[in-house]
């Protein structure tokens, strides 16, 4: 299976898929702290992580398949959300938790 495959299938595994540095009990940069902390704010108690540090194949692959340069990104039930900055923003206007629950 190579890399998109495997991104495909987490998405679609999981309900709420987060690519970050590191996990989150031990986030290794602040914007992927950021994105642990709004989802638990928001009452997500089981998120799936992938700690793109941990493949390069990886961290580079989810880029390409977004189309989006940076790291956090947030996936809920399939579909692209975004970065740490989005999710901040989101959180603050209520819509994040609406995308949550619904």
């Amino acid at each position: 299976m190579d890399v998109i495959d495997s991104i495909e299938q987490q998405i679609s595994a999981h309900p709420v898929v987060l690519f970050m540095k590191g996990t989150p009990d031990q986030p290794q940069c602040g914007f992927s702290a950021n994105a642990v902390q709004i989802l638990k704010a928001c009452g997500v108690e089981d998120i799936y992580a992938v700690d793109v540090l941990a493949d390069s194949g990886v961290r580079q692959g989810i880029k390409e398949f977004s189309s989006w340069p940076t790291i956090p990104q947030l996936y809920v039930k399939g579909e692209f959300v975004g970065g740490s900055d989005i999710m901040s923003e989101m959180f603050q206007n209520g819509e994040l938790q609406k995308l949550l629950t619904n």
